[in-house]
């Protein structure tokens, strides 16, 4: 049984959620985000972190049982987050979310979520877009991602981290994301895959830090756009290279392309896009 197309439109109504400092900074830790403007300093959320209001909305629609989605199969495609003001402990967030769309290929089933989150004076303050695969639900094999050529990018910036050992837990903890394959081996196994592996989103917040830092002077704020696609999953106790190079610089922003590596030099982030404001 595939995804149930027809579902596509889908409103799933909207909820809130009240910021904290304390949950801005427990995200921050549980990702090794050590920035000042996470823990003490003019707090401020980071680019990734609208995904933790969102995430209630975003399950609601994944296991909708008229989706039909297969939940063990399932694993996060892609990412978008788009940033309009920053989001600040004592925001009350306003929560709506549709089923973007749903798509059949030959490489396998996708569908996509899109929340929108307004804050308490009406003003929109982010668009978090996640895209879903069932892995092994087409009838062709995957395609085989392209080879990086980073001898034609002018690398600007890299950043490399450790995911911890016990980096799925505390990412569970911060944001809600309970789901056995990143906290159960046997559960993991029983999915096909080689083990606990590493949320996407904590992967793309690994990411995203040497952005905010390297590019953005450290300040948040100043992240307009994060977007990527997940290629491969990431393991705890990997280390994690994350390289940007510009592509576009006009306006008020400047744009960057990113890819993120683990110590085999296989990219696991791909087509990585972040926009900072000038």
């Amino acid at each position: 049984m595939g995804l149930n197309a027809d579902l596509a439109g889908k409103d799933y109504g909207s909820k809130t959620y009240e910021v904290t400092a304390e949950a801005i900074e427990k995200f921050a830790r549980a990702t090794n985000d050590l920035n000042e403007r996470y823990l003490s300093t003019d707090v401020v959320a980071s680019p990734i972190f609208p995904i933790v209001p969102a995430f209630d909305s975003f399950m609601a629609a994944a296991m909708d049982p008229d989706l039909e989605a297969d939940l063990l199969r399932l694993v996060h495609g892609a990412e978008e987050h788009v940033l309009y003001e920053a989001i600040q402990p004592g925001d009350t967030l306003t929560i709506s979310t549709v089923l973007e769309s749903v798509d059949k290929k030959d490489t396998g089933e996708t569908f996509t979520v899109k929340s929108t989150e307004t804050n308490q004076h009406g003003t929109p303050v982010a668009e978090v877009r996640g895209t879903m695969f069932i892995r092994g639900s087409g009838s062709g094999p995957r395609p085989a991602a392209a080879l990086s050529d980073e001898a034609e990018r002018s690398i600007e910036h890299e950043a490399t981290t450790k995911v911890d050992e016990d980096q799925t837990h505390r990412y569970a903890e911060a944001s809600g994301d309970h789901n056995p394959i990143h906290l159960d081996e046997a559960t993991a196994r029983m999915a096909g895959l080689p083990g606990i592996i590493l949320h996407g989103m904590c992967t793309m917040a690994l990411a995203t830090q040497g952005a905010v830092d390297g590019l953005a002077g450290g300040d948040p704020s100043r992240v307009r756009r994060v977007a990527v696609r997940f290629s491969k999953p990431v393991r705890p106790g990997q280390e994690l290279t994350t390289k940007f190079w510009p592509e576009a610089g006009a306006g008020e922003a400047t744009t960057y392309g990113f890819e993120t590596y683990n110590s085999d030099g296989i990219a696991v982030i791909k087509a990585g896009i972040v926009e900072v404001e000038s």
